[in-house]
């Protein structure tokens, strides 16, 4: 009798044992999830929202950024430190993207209102996060834009572990250094103040880049593969839009938008 009840009493601490193991992977699975999400809530519980306007205006700007000269060539980069890179959705080879060319346009240009009328310079609308995910152990697109108070939604879809380590320089843009696991939950990041080119890197994988500009209007966009951009609903009047490479700096140029119709304008880039 004795020894059936030591028995009884064992299992039961066994049990009691294995409940409360169970109970500390589950609560801290749930931390990590909670971790995550609570990343792009402020204090008030509500998730971080970019702004944007509606279009104020009836006017485009139609462009075109031109490359002049021998880009240099691209050079193909050696993942084998990591071969999970060769398994990912966008397996093919890897290429440095400072100088993305094609026919004597450039790609990957930032291009922005910097000034303009009072309309076009406001924005206070929801719109959702700007996705920039992690594809073959490269960040794609490489160059993305988000409006001021805007956010960025960082995802992994390869079956590797990245880190998201952003380098703003501009006080009021937080500083990210953060893990995310293969396939892992996306991570929501708001950026509060105007700033070009904030470079962003993995410390797993260092040939990873990518870049994040942040405008002060909601008026901008990234020239495609052939080098075009359009900026849509703008009112008319007198702009000024910047155009931003990071390797070839930043341009100017001046126009003058009618109510309505296109506008074109053309920046020139040359080979240094």
């Amino acid at each position: 009798m004795a020894n059936t009840n030591r028995t009884a009493a064992a299992c039961i601490a066994l049990l009691a044992a294995s409940t409360l193991l169970i109970g500390c992977k589950v609560d801290s699975a749930t931390h990590s999830a909670e971790s995550i999400d609570k990343s792009a809530v402020p204090s008030g519980g509500n998730p971080a929202q970019p702004r944007i306007d509606v279009p104020v205006g009836h006017a485009t700007i139609a462009g075109t950024v031109d490359f002049t000269g021998k880009p240099p060539a691209k050079i193909l980069i050696d993942t084998s430190m990591d071969p999970a890179c060769a398994m990912g959705s966008n397996s093919g080879p890897v290429y440095t993207e400072q100088y993305v060319v094609d026919d004597g346009h450039l790609a990957n240009v930032f291009v922005y209102v910097k000034s303009g009328p009072p309309a076009a310079m406001q924005s206070g609308v929801i719109a959702q996060p700007v996705p920039l995910d992690q594809k073959g152990c490269q960040y794609i697109p490489h160059v993305i834009g988000v409006v001021q108070g805007g956010s960025v939604r960082f995802m992994n879809s390869d079956i590797t572990m990245h880190n998201i380590h952003t380098m703003p320089t501009v006080v009021g843009n937080q500083p990210i250094d953060i893990s995310q696991g293969p396939r892992g939950l996306p991570v929501t990041k708001q950026f509060m103040k105007p700033e070009l080119m904030i470079p962003v890197r993995c410390n797993n994988h260092p040939w990873m880049n990518a870049f994040i500009n942040v405008a002060p209007t909601p008026f901008f966009a990234v020239s495609d593969a052939q080098g075009h951009f359009t900026i849509t609903g703008l009112p008319p009047g007198n702009y000024v839009l910047g155009a931003v490479h990071e390797k070839l700096g930043e341009k100017d140029l001046n126009l003058t938008v009618p109510p309505t119709g296109a506008t074109k304008a053309t920046f020139t880039f040359a080979a240094q």
